[in-house]
């Protein structure tokens, strides 16, 4: 899951912060509803090692009403155009998310329209805004010149009483939220913090290289708990699978690792660094290396990698303006692949630009043998953007920090250029 925002160690299982209140009500999200048709699933909970260690965190949680009185402004033109801090894709990439200088806003993705919006009426800067897939739970973190909250805390938001009913508190700015129905994760510069949803008691802790970007990615199937984020040195990825209390190490590039994607099954993981030029695919729970595709041959700051619901595809944006789609070597380990297997691999060997070129492999330099893109679509270069794979077929949608949508759609047989179906400025009142 995408967002655009401006010494390996064994795993430890702290305790609870015991300085930390009490929740009055420990199951707070009993309250969750769906916004649209998502139902909430129960997950079992890993038991974690009780062990006593200082944390960093100053860790507090409230049910009060902590929020500042809000102006719900469904009417654009009531205020000014707002500046855009932060876009992200939900769970399944059917919503997108997106913080502004004055609050913030949910869309639907197909068909494209805003769901709702919350604007502050003290100007609120939103710089994170995390959904649990459609429900009325969200993640906010304050951003901008004139921040909602404190850049050091977590708001848990419920949109249905239009309030806060739960805070984390750090010592140092927030980076990053991931969701997951049973847990949430928090993202500092050279720490990870692991809670329990339900009572947003701390179960894991995991120290980081810095990372300033807040890259984590966690799997979404219930009952395996994955967990992705950058090691202690420099191009390497930690996994962590909860459900085995195992942690992997990837070695998997020689420069800084830039960005990497999850499958929703957390069982394949890929993976770009600061070069840019070629992305791997690891098995992610023993660290093999699947598959490497080339992105380009210059340098390029990647932005975000996504796979498809199938992994037969992986999408990925850089600041060279061009979004590729690549097609996969689809893992027979990833549930109802199987079948599509057959089918992938014959497109491979229609799309794949390598394929010419295959006899030729081991004479000539790596770059003339590399495995390209199948599809491609161009925007502008130097702008930043973001991308998922729609819910259509061979469909994707690319979300701008510029307040950009598009949903095009590739041809899986024979490649090329992608079909631009729709585009929407989402912060322009016109788009309503």
């Amino acid at each position: 899951m995408a967002a655009l925002s401006t010494l390996p160690s064994s795993p430890s299982w702290p305790n609870p912060n015991p300085n930390s209140n009490p929740v009055p009500n420990p199951s707070f999200l009993s309250q969750v509803s769906p916004m649209e048709d998502e139902q909430r699933e129960q997950e079992p909970h890993e038991d974690g090692k009780e062990e006593e260690e200082e944390e960093e965190q100053n860790y507090s949680q409230s049910l009060s009403s902590i929020s500042p009185p809000l102006l719900q402004n469904p009417n654009p033109n009531l205020s000014p155009s707002p500046s855009l801090l932060h876009v992200s894709f939900n769970q399944d990439s059917g919503c997108f998310a997106a913080g502004t200088s004055h609050g913030f806003r949910i869309y639907n993705c197909d068909p494209f329209r805003e769901i709702f919006r919350r604007d502050f009426d003290n100007g609120g800067g939103i710089g994170v805004v995390e959904m649990l897939f459609r429900c009325n739970i969200l993640a906010l973190v304050g951003g901008g010149p004139d921040p909602q909250y404190t850049l050091n805390k977590v708001m848990i938001w419920d949109d249905h009483q239009s309030r806060c009913i739960g805070e984390l508190s750090f010592r140092s700015e927030v980076r990053a939220v991931k969701l997951r129905r049973d847990r949430i994760v928090v993202v500092l510069e050279q720490k990870i913090f692991v809670y329990n949803f339900s009572d947003l008691k701390l179960l894991h802790q995991i120290e980081t290289i810095v990372n300033a970007k807040g890259l984590c990615e966690v799997s979404q199937v219930v009952g395996n708990f994955v967990l992705v984020c950058p090691g202690l040195q420099k191009g390497q990825v930690r996994v962590e699978h909860y459900a085995s209390k195992r942690t992997k190490f990837i070695m998997a590039h020689d420069s800084r690792i830039a960005c990497f994607a999850l499958t929703q099954d957390g069982q394949m993981l890929a993976t770009a660094s600061t070069k840019g030029t070629l992305l791997r695919i690891f098995n992610a729970f023993d660290g093999t290396l699947q598959q490497e595709v080339r992105r380009g041959a210059d340098r390029a700051e990647i932005y975000s990698l996504a796979f498809s619901s199938t992994a037969q595809w992986l999408a990925v944006s850089s600041d060279k303006g061009t979004i590729h789609v690549f097609g996969l070597k689809v893992n027979s380990l990833c549930p109802g692949n199987e079948k599509l297997r057959t089918a992938s691999d014959a497109n491979l060997a229609v799309t794949s630009p390598s394929s010419s070129l295959s006899f030729i492999k081991g004479v000539l330099p790596k770059y003339f043998s590399s495995e390209w893109s199948v599809a491609q679509f161009r925007l502008i270069e130097g702008s930043q953007y973001i991308v998922a794979f729609g819910h259509q077929k061979n469909t994707v949608v690319i979300l701008g920090i510029d307040g950009s949508f598009y949903r095009c759609e590739f041809d899986p047989v024979n490649g090329g250029e992608m079909t631009q179906l729709e585009y929407h400025n989402f912060l322009k009142p016109e788009a309503f």
